[in-house]
């Protein structure tokens, strides 16, 4: 099924191309000299309402295997999200309702469509089939695995070594999502690489079942806007793929120069340009990321309002996020803004460096004292750093 200018080969390199793991390369190309359509697999827990750029690493490799003729299978885990994913987590997931999961459901489904051929993607919900098991073969699923199979797990081992809990329910995670693979009857199973684990336990099902096993490739993780945690909506560290065009194009230009080069690496598979201006090579990635989600027409108007508010130091005519601060110290202001105005999440000593470093004003005033208590009792404009402003 694939072009008939690529051969099983070439389908191989550039599909490996980006990937964290592949089990196994032999095992791929003997499907792919077949010249079968695959059915390849990918799972996504709607427990928040945005997809963000995380996400999009396997989702554009699941477009990849389309573009080759393949057959996109997305599972939305209206069922996996009543427990919610452990892997990479130091704490147990706090529980959504069914209401929730079923409105985040809806999001999903229109926000994949961003990257996937919707006339080639056939869209599941694990509710359907997860929901109908009944105790007794819950019961003969784990019997399927060891105790000792789940502890292995760096996640689970680390939380043990830290004196943090390991909920039953959250072992069982691993179960519904291999299981999964053998309902669709998976040919590859797609993921980040926190996910190996969970996608060879649909290996080991499907032979316990008499299917052919899946080929797991995994992408890399990719870090958030802090530079350190996994992006994540819960630690409000994301760039959403429906984030505004000027949303979008704001928080890209606020990761640090070294995040810039594994962004360029891993979303669009190319090295930074060493002998480019950091500030140009992140302004062209914003909206690179603004174009491939919205339009260029959008990151060219993104760029420009960027520029008019920061380059220019035009900030008083600058369509700029509104926040609401009362009078508290500079600190809190300074972290308040971020939250309220871009959704990112900083530290109270972050924001104190900021002050220290006199990058914050207060109506093209500095801040210099970080426990001074402000009074925004009128409009105007805060100035947080080189690239984040906010109208009070």
């Amino acid at each position: 099924m694939n072009a008939p200018s690529v051969s099983p080969e070439e389908a191989l390199e550039q599909l490996k191309r980006g990937a964290a793991h592949l089990v196994s390369d032999a095992e791929l190309l003997a499907r792919l000299q077949k010249g079968q359509k695959l059915r390849v697999k990918l799972g996504v827990d709607p427990t928040s309402p945005d997809l963000h750029l995380g996400h999009s690493l396997p989702l554009a490799k699941l477009a990849q295997f389309q573009e080759m003729g393949h057959q996109a299978v997305l599972i939305i885990g209206g069922f996996t999200a009543l427990i919610g994913d452990p892997s990479g987590r130091t704490s147990t997931r706090p529980p959504l309702t069914r209401e929730q999961i079923e409105a985040n459901a809806e999001t999903y489904r229109k926000q994949a469509f961003k990257m996937l051929d919707p006339e080639r993607t056939e869209i599941v919900n694990n509710a359907d089939w997860l929901g109908q098991l009944n105790f007794e073969q819950v019961i003969r699923l784990n019997s399927r695995v060891t105790l000792q199979q789940m502890l292995q797990r760096e996640d689970f081992k680390a939380r043990i070594a830290n004196d943090q809990p390991v909920r039953v329910h959250e072992i069982q995670y691993p179960i519904m999502q291999g299981w999964d693979s053998v309902m669709v009857r998976a040919d590859v199973e797609l993921g980040g690489s926190d996910q190996l684990f969970n996608c060879l336990v649909g290996r080991d099902f499907q032979v316990q079942e008499g299917q052919a096993p899946q080929i797991v490739l995994t992408t890399p993780i990719l870090e958030g806007l802090d530079g350190v945690k996994k992006m994540s909506k819960s630690l409000q560290n994301y760039i959403g793929l429906t984030d505004a065009p000027g949303d979008m194009f704001g928080k890209a230009m606020s990761i640090t120069d070294e995040l810039m080069a594994r962004y360029y690496e891993l979303l669009f598979h190319e090295q930074l340009d060493a002998a480019m201006h950091p500030m140009e090579a992140k302004k062209q990635l914003a909206a690179r990321l603004v174009a491939r989600f919205h339009s260029a027409a959008e990151a060219k108007s993104a760029r420009e309002e960027f520029e008019a508010r920061f380059s220019k130091k035009d900030l008083e005519s600058a369509d700029l996020p509104v926040v609401t601060l009362g009078s508290v110290d500079a600190v809190s202001a300074v972290v308040n803004a971020f939250l309220q105005g871009f959704q990112v999440t900083k530290s109270r000593g972050d924001a104190r460096r900021l002050i220290e470093g006199g990058g914050v004003t207060w109506r093209g005033e500095k801040l210099t004292d970080p426990k001074a208590v402000v009074a925004f009792e009128s409009p105007g404009i805060l100035k947080l750093d080189k690239r984040h402003a906010v109208k009070v």
